[in-house]
């Protein structure tokens, strides 16, 4: 099943609601990120909830797709919403993503490059971000920067 392809049946480029979850995976101080290729920037791994799936299943799944990873114990980080949750895709789909996001330093496996999302993945230290971050995932970012250790709801 793939909702968001069949919502565009209907709807055309018109902006479509979802629901992303996303987790920070942390190692020695460190965040992991994605280097995206459909946008040239870096965010953390993620995407859109499927029908049925619960937070947690999706930031789960989602982890494990676009980076070999299995993670556990996933701490809530914050929600987000806003105008930055806007998005206008290179194809002129629109798209209005409420965020779930999550934290754990508690993962198994190697990390490893699948699909064709991203051009690869990389532990950065706070004072090492790469400068062109996803403007969607920004400010949790740099809430994660800060050390925020209650969930942010924005």
């Amino acid at each position: 099943m793939n909702y968001i392809k069949d919502m565009r049946k209907f709807i055309g480029h018109d902006t479509l609601f979802t629901v992303g979850c996303g987790v920070i995976v942390e190692q020695n101080k460190c965040i992991l990120l994605q280097h995206r290729t459909d946008e040239d920037n870096w965010c953390i791994p993620g995407g859109v909830m499927e029908l049925g799936e619960t937070f947690e299943e999706t930031a789960k799944r989602e982890t494990l797709e676009e980076t070999g990873l299995v993670v556990h114990r996933l701490e809530l980080f914050g929600i987000y919403s806003g105008e930055d949750c806007f998005v206008q895709y290179p194809n002129k789909d629109k798209v209005y993503s409420v965020q779930v996001i999550f934290k754990t330093k508690d993962y198994e496996g190697v990390l490893r490059q699948t699909g064709l999302e991203s051009k690869g993945h990389r532990f950065f230290r706070k004072e090492d971000l790469p400068e062109n971050l996803n403007p969607r995932q920004k400010q949790f970012i740099l809430h994660w920067v800060e050390e925020r250790n209650f969930p942010v709801i924005s």
